[in-house]
């Protein structure tokens, strides 16, 4: 499993460095099982506070992982069909334009 933080407290990265290694600022890996996973999933969420966090882990699916995330981002998933895909939702710069000209985004 992948766990990607942005923004994240030194007390969550601090408890993440316990279970996973940490390969760059933010990214950890580690392996898991399903409940193992679960729970440190569940302190990613506790301990968050305003930052952002995905989640990414082998799986048996059509495109072989799983994710979830938590926190602000511009990237949403969405099922197409039983995939999982990634929207990317429109920037603050092009919410104001497209206000501006009178479109709708």
């Amino acid at each position: 499993m992948v766990i990607v933080v942005e923004n994240a407290p030194p007390r969550l990265r601090g408890r993440l460095s316990l279970w996973l290694a940490e390969l760059r600022a933010g990214v950890y890996v580690g392996v898991y099982a399903a409940r193992t996973r679960e729970r440190i999933w569940s302190e990613v969420l506790a301990l968050l506070e305003d930052g952002s966090a995905v989640m990414a882990w082998s799986a048996p699916t059509d495109s072989g992982f799983a994710f979830e995330s938590a926190g602000t981002n511009r990237r949403m998933p969405r099922d197409f069909d039983g995939l999982t895909l990634v929207q990317f939702a429109p920037s603050e710069s092009a919410r104001g334009s497209d206000a501006a000209s009178g479109r709708e985004g």
